[in-house]
């Protein structure tokens, strides 16, 4: 299924445990095998195949795009922006509907993996413009790590970039990848987030890419990602 661009591993787990996922129009459980030239394996009831072509892509999401291929709110997906993309790619992570930047796709499931598993730290920076102006115990704050939901956040780079009057534009870098997490956690010491933009996932940087607009990776990036994520090359496959 990852192969298959269907979604990452983890989440087809998820989806063959709630049995959405068919063998031979047999219910499939995790562990089971499957022969792609001869089996037909289904998930909610359409037929997937095997990826031919494996695709990395990064997007610069613009706000107002849900970070999902389909939605049942009806609202516009990440996926919409990729219209001469024929295959099936699922973005890897999230972007919050009213954020913007970086995003990955990808149908390329142990790439996923690599870069989304908690265990690998890849970084994530972001540049948030916050309401009022940041004081220096604020900074302290959010660099040492703020308690959300009885667990403390891992320690992040918190650096000022620009203070105008009222609001302020500071550069974070997060180790980890809890939900709506730069959001809560500038919550928690009395800001709001007017805006938030990723600009780079590991070593993959936005640079001069225009919002709405996608490039391919190149195989140097997609082996910095990899070893950012602590995986060699051929441990992907």
């Amino acid at each position: 299924m990852a192969d298959a661009g269907v979604a990452s591993r983890r989440k087809s787990e998820e989806l063959i445990a709630a049995g959405a996922v068919r063998v031979n129009n047999r219910v499939a459980k995790i562990g089971d095998s499957v022969n792609p030239a001869k089996d037909t394996v289904t998930v909610r009831g359409k037929r997937i195949f095997r990826a031919g072509t494996m695709r990395y892509i990064l997007l610069n999401k613009p706000r107002g795009y849900v970070t999902t291929t389909d939605d049942d709110l009806g609202r516009k997906c990440v996926t919409q922006l990729l219209p001469d993309v024929k295959e099936r790619v699922y973005p890897v992570g999230r972007l919050d509907r009213v954020s913007e930047g970086a995003l990955i796709l990808t149908n390329d499931g142990e790439f996923a993996n690599a870069v989304m598993h908690p265990s690998h730290h890849v970084p994530k920076t972001y540049l948030v413009t916050v309401k009022p102006d940041i004081t220096k115990e604020g900074v302290q704050r959010l660099s040492e790590g703020i308690e959300l939901d009885g667990r403390m956040t891992a320690p992040a780079e918190v650096t000022v970039i620009n203070r105008e009057e009222g609001k302020a534009v500071v550069q974070i870098i997060l180790h980890e990848g809890r939900n709506r997490e730069i959001r809560r956690m500038c919550e928690a010491i009395g800001l709001e987030v007017a805006r938030l933009k990723r600009t780079a996932v590991g070593p993959v940087r936005l640079g001069t890419l225009p919002v709405g607009r996608y490039r391919e990776l190149t195989e140097k990036e997609k082996d910095a990602i990899l070893s950012a994520a602590g995986c060699k090359k051929e441990e992907k496959r």
